[in-house]
């Protein structure tokens, strides 16, 4: 089965940190762009990560020097490493694969809670 599934998300007080994991099934994250993007209650999805096969990555503002995205092909499995947390962090966190070739094929993950809170 093709997918990808982000686990990693959880309760985390302001200024803490947590690392997600997207891990990929069914498919070789090498030929495929993945990025994470962000859903707060009553917002839209917005990208918070964005990553390429060719090592370009690419953050929203709000997260630039918080955030880190990186690849690990030997483990299928793209992670995002979120430090400084903060209250407006708080969303459900979903991971998004592209392939790069045709055709086109996208996933997205089911998505993982985190939570900043004190």
């Amino acid at each position: 089965q093709v997918q990808v599934v982000e686990s990693g998300g959880g309760l985390v007080q302001p200024g803490g940190s947590l690392r997600l994991s997207c891990a990929a099934s069914g498919f070789f994250i090498s030929v495929y762009d993945i990025s994470w993007y962000r859903q707060a209650p009553g917002k839209e999805r917005e990208l918070v990560a964005g990553g390429s096969i060719g090592g370009k990555v690419n953050y929203a503002n709000s997260v630039k020097g918080r955030f880190t995205i990186s690849r690990h092909n030997d483990k299928n499995t793209v992670y995002l490493q979120m430090n400084n947390l903060k209250h407006e962090d708080t969303a459900v966190y979903y991971c998004y694969a592209v392939r790069i070739y045709e055709p086109r094929l996208d996933l997205w993950g089911q998505g993982t809670q985190v939570t900043v809170s004190s």
